[in-house]
């Protein structure tokens, strides 16, 4: 008996001590650390390339909507007006291009014709004139003055009929190569001037650019939208991810590729697992942290982006992301 109460003796502080102990140590251990974050998806602005009056909304907030459904529509009358205007100019630079090439009218032939075969009448006319002229002048009938005068007509008329015989020729060939080009020239730039309105009047029915949640609808049928503005808002929950801001002392636990466990509170606090997809390449100066004198040197906070490894039902842009990292 007095050995087993010696051993009590012994037993008994001793249990006391290290149940003293571990209370100490429970109390006074590192807790663990916790980062919070939140989902961030990628959202798409459907907007129009330009200014008009809002005709119809086809899509209503909280609607799914597929890449290329029609999101809204626009009327601009003033779209409409340029549109005339620019198939009227097309048509007459179109005209103007064939009329280049055709040349001039068989109208404007023949009488450019006619005008030659005038003047080379008259130059007949002229010369036989001189030839007798000169005739008498040899003879002594007439005066030098009545020869000169003879033979200035004849050289007038010779040089009005090589005057029609050009401008006959002009008609035959019709316009220059260089003013053929330019008609052609003139009227692709019409047609191009066509092709841009019409691009622009394609516009006027906005289709989405990808596929997601209708998150917002600015404006409403009736309201002016001003180009570039965005009508309506998509949320794709199909490209989410989370977003923490981790202290670079924590940093190497999120490098790309690596894998962890986070909670999701507004989700029934289950655990998910997402994978690191980017590690922002510069720090953040807004969020930082003074360590101590020893340390020298200010802790600063990098953007982390983590998608989950399989898709979450039900996640939401801004539920909060919970990530507890042991003690180093």
């Amino acid at each position: 008996m007095s050995r087993t109460r010696a051993g009590l003796v012994w037993v008994v502080p001793g249990a006391l001590v290290a149940a003293l102990a571990l209370a100490f140590w429970w109390a006074y251990r590192p807790a663990p650390v916790r980062l919070q974050g939140q989902i961030e998806a990628q959202s798409y602005s459907v907007a129009s390339k330009v200014p008009g009056r809002i005709e119809t909304v086809a899509v209503k907030k909280g609607q799914s909507l597929n890449k290329g459904a029609l999101a809204f529509t626009i009327v601009s009358p003033e779209l409409e007006a340029k549109l005339q205007q620019a198939q009227a100019g097309e048509a007459a630079a179109g005209a103007l291009s064939q009329e280049a090439e055709k040349g001039a009218r068989a109208q404007q032939i023949a009488a450019a014709k006619d005008q030659w075969l005038k003047a080379k009448s008259a130059a007949l006319l002229y010369q036989k004139t001189f030839q007798r002229i000169d005739n008498l002048y040899r003879d002594g009938v007439v005066a030098l003055q009545k020869r000169d005068e003879a033979q200035t007509r004849w050289q007038s008329a010779q040089l009005t009929q090589n005057a029609a015989w050009q401008q006959y020729q002009l008609a035959l060939e019709g316009a220059r190569a260089e003013q053929k080009l330019a008609a052609r020239e003139k009227a692709k730039m019409a047609a191009g001037a066509v092709a841009e309105v019409q691009a622009y009047t394609a516009e006027l029915q906005v289709l989405s650019p990808a596929s997601g949640e209708v998150t917002q609808v600015l404006l409403q049928p009736g309201e002016l939208a001003p180009q570039g503005f965005p009508v309506v808002t998509l949320t794709d929950m199909q490209d989410a991810w989370a977003l923490f801001h981790v202290r670079e002392d924590q940093l190497n636990r999120f490098q790309p590729g690596q894998e962890f466990v986070a909670r999701i509170p507004a989700l029934g606090d289950k655990p998910f697992s997402f994978r690191v997809s980017h590690v922002a390449v510069l720090g953040d100066f807004a969020t930082w942290r003074a360590t101590d004198s020893q340390q020298g040197f200010d802790m600063r906070s990098f953007e982390v982006e983590a998608r989950p490894v399989e898709p979450i039902p039900q996640l939401r842009v801004g539920m909060s992301v919970l990530v507890e990292l042991p003690d180093a």
